[in-house]
Order: C-alpha cells, then sequence, then structure tokens
C-alpha cells in the first residue's frame, strides 16, 4: 500500500483530520507533497507583475508565496498554476466587494485568523509564526483570509434570501436520511465471489492485486474489467459518487485515511470479497444524520429472465407495502439496526429513496438476482439537528450561487498574463 506523506508539523496538524481537506471557505484539497523548508527560504523576491485582473495586478512574489502556502496545505497538482488560478478568484472577488461596499474589519480578519488556526490545534498568534518559519508572510495569510470572509458576505448579501430553507425541505432531507448530505466519496470495486473458493486463497489473491494496482487508476480499472465479479466489472469498477456516511462504518473508517489513487486491504462484502480504490473525496461543512435502521424488503430472482421479473415488480408496485397483495410469501421484509444489514445491502439502501428498489446484487456466485427494495429509514436527532441541517443546506446553496456569480465575475473581467 502506498504511504502517506506528511512534509511539516503544520501540515501533519491540518490533517490530523480529514476535514482539513475543506480548506476555509469551501476550498476543497487534496494530497500532494508539500515543498520543504528549504525550497520555501530559496524563493527569489521577485516582485514582477505576471498577471493583470481589471485595473490591478498580481506579481510573482504573490504566486510564489501562496503557492508555498497551499503546499503546506497539500493542494494537489501544478502548485504555480493553482496559485494563479486563486488568486485571480480573489482579485475578482475582492473588486465585487468594493462594489457592493462590503468590508470586513481588524477584528474580523484576526476571528477568521483563529478559526482557521483552530483546525491545526493553534491559535491565530501561533499559526502567523509557524507559517512564517515556513517562508509564508503574514499578509499572504492575511490576504487568503480576508477575501474567504469578504466573499462570504457578499454571498449572504447577494443571494442569502434566495437560499433560505423551508420546512418542507428540512423534512425531506431526513427523509433521505444520509443521502441527503454530507461528504461524499466515489470509489471503484474489485469484488470476487466467496462461494465455491477458499477465503484466504481470495484474500492472497486480492492483496496480491491491490499491490499491483496501488496508486493507479488505470491499472485498477483494467484489473476490474478482467477479474471483478461485479456489475461494475465493465465500467472498470467505478462506482457513483456517495454519502461517506452510507458505507458500512468498518469500510469507510478504512476508506477516510486514504488519498486518491489508494487501494484498501480486502473488505468481506457478505457473499463476496473486495478491494476499494479511492477515486474521489469532497467534504461538506456538516454530515447528515446516519440512518440507525433500515426496514427493507428482498426478492431472490433466479433464471435466465431475472432482470425482466425484477423491472415487472418495479412497475407494478408504486410502495413497499404493495407487496404483500403482489408477491404475498415470495419476499422478506426485514427491520434491523443499520449496523446488522450485510454491507452489501447496506451501501445499495443508502442510495434509495424510500419505496425505490435496486437490482444491483448478486447471489448464488451471480446466477440470481437479489432485488432490494427500502420500505422506509429510521433517523434519530439530537437537540438542535434540525437547524444544523438547515445551516447545511442553505450553505449548499450559496455555493451553488457562489459558482455561477464567479464565472459572472471572470466574463465580465479583463484578465491577461503579463509573463
Amino acid at each position: 500500500m502506498s504511504s502517506h506523506h506528511v512534509s511539516s508539523p503544520i501540515l501533519g496538524k491540518f490533517l490530523g483530520a480529514r476535514a482539513a481537506r475543506n480548506l476555509c471557505f469551501g476550498v476543497i484539497m487534496g494530497c500532494a507533497l508539500a515543498l520543504t523548508p528549504a525550497q520555501m527560504r530559496a524563493q527569489s523576491l521577485d516582485f514582477t507583475p505576471v498577471i493583470a485582473v481589471n485595473d490591478t495586478v498580481i506579481t510573482q512574489y504573490e504566486v510564489d508565496q501562496r503557492a508555498t502556502f497551499l503546499g503546506i496545505l497539500n493542494a494537489p497538482g501544478d502548485l504555480q498554476a493553482r496559485a494563479r488560478e486563486v488568486l485571480v478568484e480573489e482579485r475578482l472577488q475582492m473588486a465585487a466587494a468594493q462594489a457592493a461596499g462590503i468590508t470586513i474589519t481588524q477584528d474580523q480578519l484576526m476571528i477568521g485568523i483563529d478559526e482557521f488556526a483552530a483546525r491545526a490545534n493553534l491559535d491565530g498568534q501561533g499559526l502567523i509564526d509557524a507559517l512564517e518559519n515556513e517562508g509564508v508572510a503574514y499578509e499572504t495569510l492575511r490576504d487568503f483570509i480576508n477575501a474567504g470572509l469578504l466573499w462570504r458576505e457578499i454571498l449572504r448579501s447577494r443571494f442569502g434570501a434566495r437560499a433560505q430553507v423551508s420546512e418542507a425541505e428540512i423534512d425531506r432531507a431526513l427523509a433521505l436520511g444520509s443521502s441527503g448530505g454530507g461528504a461524499q466519496i466515489r470509489l471503484a470495486e474489485l469484488i470476487l465471489p466467496i462461494e465455491g473458493n477458499d477465503i484466504d486463497t481470495l484474500r492472497a489473491e486480492l492483496l496480491a492485486i491491490a499491490e499491483d494496482v496501488d496508486g493507479n487508476l488505470t491499472a485498477f480499472a483494467d484489473a476490474a474489467r478482467a477479474r471483478s465479479a461485479a456489475p461494475t466489472a465493465v465500467d472498470g469498477g467505478a462506482l457513483d459518487w456517495r454519502p461517506l456516511s452510507s458505507l458500512p462504518q468498518g469500510l469507510s473508517a478504512m476508506l477516510i485515511t486514504l488519498d486518491v489513487g489508494d487501494v484498501t486491504e480486502p473488505v468481506p462484502l457478505g457473499p463476496g470479497i473486495g478491494i476499494f480504490q479511492m477515486l474521489g473525496f469532497e467534504e461538506a461543512g456538516y454530515q447528515f444524520p446516519t440512518p440507525s435502521s433500515y426496514d427493507y424488503a428482498t426478492i431472490l430472482l433466479s433464471g435466465p429472465d431475472a432482470a425482466a421479473r425484477a423491472a415487472e415488480i418495479a412497475a407494478q408496485n408504486d410502495r413497499c407495502d404493495d407487496l404483500y397483495g403482489t408477491l404475498e410469501g415470495q419476499f422478506e421484509r426485514i427491520s434491523a439496526p443499520r449496523a446488522e444489514v450485510p454491507a452489501d445491502i447496506a451501501a445499495e439502501l443508502a442510495k434509495l429513496d424510500p419505496n425505490e428498489s435496486s437490482t444491483a446484487l448478486r447471489r448464488n456466485n451471480g446466477a440470481d438476482l437479489l432485488m432490494v427494495w427500502l420500505c422506509n429509514r429510521t433517523v434519530e436527532l439530537e437537540d438542535g439537528a434540525r437547524e444544523e441541517i438547515r445551516q447545511a443546506l442553505f450553505s449548499q446553496r450559496l455555493e451553488t450561487y457562489a459558482s455561477g456569480y464567479l464565472e459572472e465575475l471572470r466574463a465580465d473581467a479583463i484578465i491577461r498574463d503579463l509573463d
């Protein structure tokens, strides 16, 4: 398995929890090697203008500083290119704030720095000192926090009324349970059936495959097409985005430590055993309540026409309770705590709305189709949970408006490379 790199004390603290990917104001970060302190100190103080944004310029020094800062925050990809992109966006945001008469006070700025520093278990001054030791000037941190605070205030002022959340929308989020939001994960799977095979042999085989394809998305996809017994084999094992909380607890705990490309140890999955590769991870500020229990039905269908019969059953029954009239004695209705639901079934239930069904699962070495029907899910709420959900949905809407508004600002601006 691949190792995970921590290049500085600050970086180590920021990555102590996966939530550190969500930088400060919704900027999702991934994983890359940070610059070494020696590389940072070697930066030249080059104040040559390199980008013009309307009537302002961005200097090479600003780009170098921001690239170093992004490296400490474990940002992926080309740090210089990402720094240029972020700085252009911030210039557009600050110009919009100036036009709207929005400003940030020194007290607000220091509160913002303290909040950001808390992610590394530091106070504001401690973070400032630590960053300066790594070659990042206070002004770089100040500009980053200031732009984020200004943008947040612009969005609230411009879109706050439109982003309000109704009680009915909160009810729907609760009905959807874990599928309503929170951390999202995208995986690729390679599943081997246990039936008729020696489990230790399968585990050793999967370990060998995992070692060969770890860190290589193309190699994993090729292996899944060639070896996986799951329906996703034709897509190289790729699964759709899904809530992290929808996965079995043991699996989610394993996955949250991975970076893109990393592959898990073999994981038991009811009638199969498999490995997973991380394809993507996105965080939101709040994770919706996890279902405490599921009420569901399963229908085992055999024969070459199993898929057609499943489609017919889905068309004939609008609600889970309808099955008693159309399939009496031919299905199993189960109510169980989430922890007692088989892992593969729980993963399917997490994707469904009540009274929806799935035909993705197989049994008996792939010969039979297991139709899974979600009747209901139970979510236990703690005090204040509805208000937290309201704020989460509100923030998600603001982010949607923010993306569109930023594109408008970019389209209206004159942006020129000067180097």
